[in-house]
């Protein structure tokens, strides 16, 4: 059990890390390129969606069988659907270019409205860093399930979430540097926000016993999936479709369900068996 908490550990801090390499994208070129993160969006969605169906849900089917399956599916979905009520909504991109032209409208007290407009921006991207934290939460968890059913599930949920949570990192680190105009700030409150992915791991591993049954080990990560259906599709995809365009996005979806596919099969080949599915 030891050995898997380490290792699920040391996979959800990639993804944790990797809110930090967006956070780079902010403070190295405080303009970015909304296109790439776009296609980097809609490549992570089909790595999410591949896993979601041809990976979790269809050995759940095989393992608990149709009907216990899907309840498991879409009690995941309908459990992160209502969390997201809760959860705030983090925006890629602050819309101050609009306020900012609405600021130069009035002459007189534009220092004033620029300062109070920095503040609104600030605590937005506080809010985002608190959303996306508890985002990561529950992505931290899945990693640990994953990790618990074999290293395959473990690398595959780790390397998807970790492709998602680069735009997340400039989620978080964009209005924080258009407000506070400091690098360090943005990237040090993007990369906190990461941290929540391997505080999920060590929470999560001391609430599960040690060894589940298959069953509710095969039906958890069912539930799983259809988290990260639903993320995919409530979150990732409009994302993609806004910054790189319909045609471009699902193209890129299609492009990393094709990865996905094939790095499923090379590592079952390649895993030992108590290793592998």
């Amino acid at each position: 059990m030891d050995s898997q908490v380490i290792v699920a550990l040391m996979l959800s801090l990639v993804g944790g890390a990797s809110t930090s390499l967006g956070a780079l994208f902010v403070v190295l070129n405080p303009t970015p390129n909304l296109k790439v993160l776009g296609l980097l969006q809609g490549f992570a969605s089909g790595l999410m969606l591949s896993i979601s169906f041809m990976d979790l849900a269809h050995n759940a089917i095989n393992s608990v069988g149709f009907l216990k399956a899907n309840l498991w599916f879409f009690g995941g979905v309908a459990l992160f659907a209502l969390l997201v009520n809760f959860i705030p909504e983090p925006n890629l991109v602050p819309s101050q270019s609009q306020k900012v032209k609405k600021e130069k409208n009035h002459d007189d007290g534009e220092k004033d409205l620029m300062k109070k407009h920095r503040k609104q921006v600030l605590f937005s991207g506080i809010i985002t860093a608190i959303g996306i934290s508890l985002h990561n939460f529950p992505e931290g968890m899945a990693v640990f399930l994953g990790s618990i059913k074999g290293l395959r599930v473990g690398l595959n949920l780790a390397l998807a979430i970790a492709l998602h949570n680069i735009p997340e990192g400039v989620a978080v680190a964009l209005p924080v540097y258009f407000a506070t105009q400091s690098k360090w700030q943005a990237f040090k409150l993007a990369s906190l926000s990461g941290l929540a992915e391997p505080l999920g791991v060590i929470i999560v591993a001391y609430l599960f016993p040690s060894s589940l049954s298959p069953e509710i080990l095969e039906g958890l990560l069912g539930s799983v999936g259809g988290v990260m259906a639903f993320l995919t599709l409530h979150e990732m995809l409009p994302l993609a479709f806004d910054y790189a365009g319909q045609k471009q996005a699902v193209k890129a979806v299609f492009i990393g369900m094709a990865v996905m596919s094939t790095s499923l099969y090379l590592l079952e080949m390649s895993l030992p068996e108590d290793m592998a599915l």
